[in-house]
Formats: structure tokens, sequence, C-alpha cells
């Protein structure tokens, strides 16, 4: 019950035959389906490329923890190692090793040029004695020899009580830890104003 349309007149009409009216057209929605699809793509893969960007960051910033737990470790065992060495009773034994002795009483230039105190040299305490080896019991003649035990034992030329020789050894190991000083046992150079 709808009314029919009503003819066009004077100008709509003479448009109306120039053009024809076949109904929507389909050319105007490629545009933009197109335009759609495209804005679509574009997201998606700007989607991808973000999350890949966020992956390697969070690749990244697990590889930095993990190197800083490393360096956070290595930074606390030197400390251990500074504060060990630092102890008094271990800068008392490494001054003993570089040879340095106790001072004596300290005496005192007074401004005016005077000596306040009595200075005495300082020298160096006796060495304790070197505790001599312990004998070590003879082997059995099946047992296999004593690794432990020295060259002079272990090659057969032992005294007939058993007992090891008794200065030999010693010496030797003294006279290489004077003569050899290992790189651990040198000082670092410092500079005046420490």
């Amino acid at each position: 019950m709808s009314k029919p349309a009503a003819p066009l007149k004077g100008r709509a009409a003479r448009l109306a035959r120039l053009m024809p009216s076949t109904g929507p057209s389909t050319a105007a929605r490629t545009p933009f389906v197109l335009l759609v699809v495209l804005l679509l793509g574009g997201g998606l893969i700007t989607l991808l490329l973000l999350n890949s960007a966020l992956n390697e960051g969070s690749f990244r910033l697990s590889e930095l923890k993990r190197d800083t737990t490393e360096l956070t470790d290595e930074q606390q065992a030197l400390q251990r190692d500074v504060d060990g060495r630092s102890q008094p009773d271990a800068l008392e034994r490494r001054a003993r090793e570089l040879g340095m002795v106790p001072g004596g009483s300290p005496a005192f230039l007074d401004p005016d040029g005077t000596v306040r105190g009595n200075p005495t040299e300082a020298t160096a305490p006796p060495p304790s004695p070197s505790p001599s080896p312990t004998p070590s019991p003879r082997a059995p003649a099946g047992a296999a020899p004593d690794p432990d035990a020295n060259a002079t034992g272990a090659s057969g030329s032992a005294s007939p009580s058993g007992s090891a020789p008794a200065a030999e050894p010693d010496s030797a190991a003294e006279s290489d830890s004077a003569t050899a000083p290992t790189a651990e046992s040198t000082p670092p150079p410092t500079s005046p104003g420490r």
C-alpha cells in the first residue's frame, strides 16, 4: 500500500535519463572494502612487530638480570677477599712475610727542633724455630709406596732406625720460599698520599 513513485519532471527527468539507475553501485563499495582490508592488515602487522620488539626486550632484560647477578656475586667474593686481607692479623702476617718488624718507641720533633721521646731502632724478633718433620712409620714390603713420603725416604735411602732426614727438606723449602716470592706476596704499588 505504498504509493508508486511520482514521475520526475523537468531537470530531474533529464538527469535521470542521462544516468542509468540500475540500483546501488558496486564501484563505490570497492575502495571502502579495500581501505578496511588495508587497515586491518596494517594493524595486524604492527601488532606482530610490537610483539616481537617486546619479546626481544624481555630476552635482553633477563640476560641483563643474569649478568647483574653474576657480577654481584663476583663483587661480593672480592669484597670478602678484601675484608679477609685487611684484618689486623692478616696484615701483620703479610708484613712479617715482607720482612717488616714492629716499630720501637716513637720520638717526635717539636716545632722548635727539640726531640721529644726516646727513639730506639726497630729490631726483628728472633725467628721461631721451624717444626721438625714427624717420622713416618715404615711401610710393609708388599704395600704401595706412600705418595706423601719425601723423595729420599721413597727411594729407599732411609736410615736404619726408620726416621726421616731432619734438616735437608726444611732448609730447601725455606730457601725456596725466601728466594722466590710469589706474585701474590708482592705488594701492589701505591701512590703517595694514600
